[in-house]
């Protein structure tokens, strides 16, 4: 067995069908099926089993599964070696909430990129929860930490949040002056059976009963309120971006969060991955700082 097998293997895996590998391989979905049959055949085992789902793991593609892992960061480690540590080079994929993805990477990623010509960097900006065993991404960053997985967590850093409303908004409605006063606003805020982890569900720790302007994007939120649609919940770091906003009753509500980075576990073999990871993570603590210090 090859490492071009073993790729081959990892890429329907991962997309769970064929043409999602062909794609990614750049090959035609009918060349990876008979690829992929001519390697269960040289293995004498059934590595994949197909349902209306797409194509899972067999107990013997499992099994497989972890030495071609293995064998990936070894060809990465090498690929590196031979690079050499004057720059990183290749491509990097990141996973982010939206709040993160639009107002801190851009610019973090902008500074490493200047110092790193060679380096490629793409952003994949949704708010879910992302699969690294299944290489959605290299790294990923959350606002809470996995239980479980083969991964590496590190904390980044924590981060304000506050209710925070338009000057124009503020003029033409009642004034805020407690928490009460606030069932006489309307609210924006996140769609509530979209809310993929729950340190976000802000408005309902804070005991709203409706949401009436709602949406899976921070940024759509920020745009309602920058246009005066009502009061919702602003990162401080998104706050120097937004200069028709300001903080609501900050005195009572000030909400703290974290950002965490992670990894999947096989990959602190793979020198590059470390070091983008310790330029990301110092980056990103800066700029929070830097940012929640002009809010």
């Amino acid at each position: 067995m090859d490492w071009d097998d073993l790729r081959l293997f990892l890429a329907v895996t991962r997309a769970e069908s064929l043409s999602g590998a062909g794609k990614a391989l750049r090959l035609d979905p009918a060349t990876v099926g008979r690829r992929i049959a001519r390697l269960e055949d040289v293995l004498e085992a059934r590595l994949f089993v197909k349902s209306p789902q797409g194509y899972g793991l067999t107990a013997e593609g499992s099994r497989i599964l972890v030495h071609a892992e293995r064998a990936e960061q070894a060809m990465a480690g090498a690929v590196e070696e031979l690079r050499g540590t004057h720059g990183l080079t290749g491509q990097i994929r990141i996973g982010a909430p939206d709040g993160c993805a639009n107002y801190l990477l851009p610019q973090v990623l902008a500074a490493i990129c200047d110092d790193n010509p060679g380096l490629e960097v793409q952003i994949v900006a949704l708010p879910r929860v992302f699969n690294l065993s299944k290489r959605e991404a290299d790294i990923a960053i959350a606002v809470s930490r996995p239980e479980t997985g083969r991964l590496t967590v590190q904390k980044l850093t924590d981060y304000r949040l506050h209710l925070a409303a338009s000057t124009q908004y503020l003029a033409q409605h009642p004034s805020v002056q407690s928490v009460e006063d606030l069932r006489a606003h309307r609210m924006v805020g996140y769609i509530a059976d979209m809310i993929f982890d729950k340190e976000l569900d802000y408005l309902g720790q804070l005991g709203a009963e409706r949401i009436p302007l709602a949406s899976n994007s921070v940024s759509v939120q920020l745009n309602w309120l920058r246009h005066g649609a009502g009061i919702g919940v602003v990162h401080d770091f998104a706050l120097p971006s937004a200069p028709e906003l300001i903080r609501v009753i900050a005195d009572q509500i000030s909400l703290t969060r974290s950002f965490w980075l992670i990894r999947h576990a096989d990959d602190g073999r793979v020198e590059r991955l470390n070091r983008f990871a310790d330029l990301l993570a110092q980056g990103i603590r800066k700029e929070v700082l830097r940012l929640e210090a002009l809010a």
